[in-house]
């Protein structure tokens, strides 16, 4: 078996894979959110610690007492910890990728030339998502202890360092890659980004090969000393994996508390464009994709439950199935600003619409509508020069028949969902086995989704929104 561990934003899993690539035994546990002020979004690295440890014991207690081939890592992206070299002990808090403090202190550093200079290296643009920024902010609380002691690093980093005892401060390539200081074309650390974002590159992991070398478990309560730890995949790039997405024209969409929208290319392009390219993996040589994100999806879900006083999500789509459509309720869920392929943190939500013939159906509808129509504005921007053929679905919201039905529907092609919990789990434990020399096949899409709504409708739905996204973006600009 392999134990693969997907340590997300809101909760962690782990599961026992065979050569099959099937699931055995998994387990989970859940990890708190803290929001201490607007716009700030922290989490415990400690406590993230602590939920993978609960998960593997859950896993293995529920699964064979059979000895591990291997591990490998799933993470949530972007989000940085700080930690002291000599002791492991976190210095402050896990920043999460939703996280805004530095969004300010951005906008100041993205002139034209820096934007240019970052595109060109990174396929990304200066945003207060990415973990360059969130290194720098924690850097400057850490005036007072001195820079050879700090390890900074992204999830996957920790990670690594907690399983392999302290022995190894490394990253993996992808994760690497969201940070805004490494090269994916030189496939190293740029040290002129790191002067740009004033971060130490002694402080930063060394970066390996996704199914690169990073070490051995030493000191894991409940695993043995000596397993080796054969590949690490940010979570959104081994859902792409998991989903077979290693050929031109297939993307994947991952339904999380964000979204990810991921499709592999034939080059890199540091081109400045709405959805831009990032490195997916690194293995004999380097996988590129384009990428654009959504910040709030089932976040956004999650949202208008709690604010219609319901239990949860499934409770929220079971009202919004009682109506056929929003009756001209738009929600655009800018709660944090709106990702791609908008990039525009100025935008704040809105809610538009609303009539005295609104009901709370119609709202819980809107909401669902809102999560499709984001995932629309990212598959229609990368249309346009490389169109995506096939998409596969993944992620907790793709157990709702309505959300994939409005998604096949707003986009007017097939959405194939991969009815698994544990894709990035799976992906990366593909990648695990084949290093030991086992091809797995990819998740298979257990349900299809074809469009039903007819195109004058799927399109004055479409243009509603996209008008609602202007007027919000105009709002925002004003305030």
């Amino acid at each position: 078996m392999i134990l693969s561990i997907d340590q997300g934003t809101t909760n962690t899993k782990a599961a026992l894979v065979d050569e099959a690539g099937q699931v055995v035994a998994s387990g989970s546990a859940s990890v708190g959110l803290a929001s201490p002020r607007p716009g700030w979004v922290e989490q415990d690295a400690d406590e993230i610690w602590s939920s993978v440890l609960t998960a593997v014991a859950d896993c293995r207690a529920a699964g064979p007492d059979s000895a591990l081939a291997g591990v490998t890592v799933a993470n949530q992206r972007e989000s940085v910890v700080a930690w002291r070299r000599s002791t492991g002990e976190p210095l402050g808090p896990v920043i999460g990728w939703q996280d805004q403090r530095t969004a300010p202190w951005c906008t100041r550093l993205a002139t034209p030339e820096a934007d240019e200079r970052v595109r060109a290296r990174t396929g990304l643009r200066i945003d207060a998502m990415f973990s360059g920024p969130k290194f720098r902010w924690l850097l400057d609380q850490l005036e007072d202890v001195p820079t050879p002691e700090v390890c900074l690093g992204t999830v996957d980093a920790w990670l690594v360092w907690r399983l392999t005892g302290g022995s190894s401060h490394a990253a993996e390539a992808g994760n690497a890659s969201r940070t805004l200081l490494y090269d994916v074309v030189d496939l190293d650390w740029s040290l002129e980004l790191c002067d740009l974002f004033g971060v130490p590159v002694e402080t930063l992991p060394m970066v390996q090969p996704s199914n690169g070398e990073f070490g051995q478990t030493r000191g894991v309560p409940g695993l043995a000393d000596g397993i080796p730890l054969l590949a690490v995949l940010a979570d959104s790039h081994a859902a792409l994996y998991g989903q077979g997405g290693t050929t031109l024209g297939v993307a994947k969409a991952t339904f999380g508390t964000g979204s990810s929208v991921m499709t592999p290319t034939a080059t890199f392009s540091g081109d400045r464009t709405a959805v831009p390219s990032t490195l997916a993996w690194l293995t004999d040589r380097p996988t590129y994709a384009r990428e654009g994100n959504i910040l709030s999806s089932g976040a956004t879900l999650s949202w208008m439950a709690a604010t219609l006083g319901l239990p949860g999500v499934a409770e929220l789509m079971a009202l919004a199935a009682e109506v056929p459509e929003s009756d001209g309720v738009v929600l655009v869920p800018a709660f944090a600003g709106l990702g791609a392929p908008y990039w525009d943190r100025v935008v704040r939500a809105g809610l538009s619409g609303i009539t005295t013939s609104t009901t709370r159906a119609h709202l819980a509808r809107a909401a669902v509508d809102a999560v499709a129509h984001q995932i629309c504005d990212v598959v229609e921007e990368i249309d346009q020069d490389q169109p995506i053929k096939v998409l596969r679905a993944d992620g907790g919201a793709t157990a709702s028949s309505l959300l994939m039905q409005t998604q096949a529907d707003l986009l007017a092609r097939l959405v194939d969902v991969a009815d698994v919990a544990e894709v990035s789990a799976l992906g990366v434990a593909q990648l695990g086995w084949s290093r030991l020399g086992v091809q797995v096949p990819p998740v298979a899409a257990t349900k299809s989704f074809g469009p039903t709504l007819a195109e004058p409708e799927r399109l004055a739905r479409r243009e509603r929104w996209r008008h609602q996204v202007a007027r919000a973006r105009r709002s925002g600009e004003r305030g």
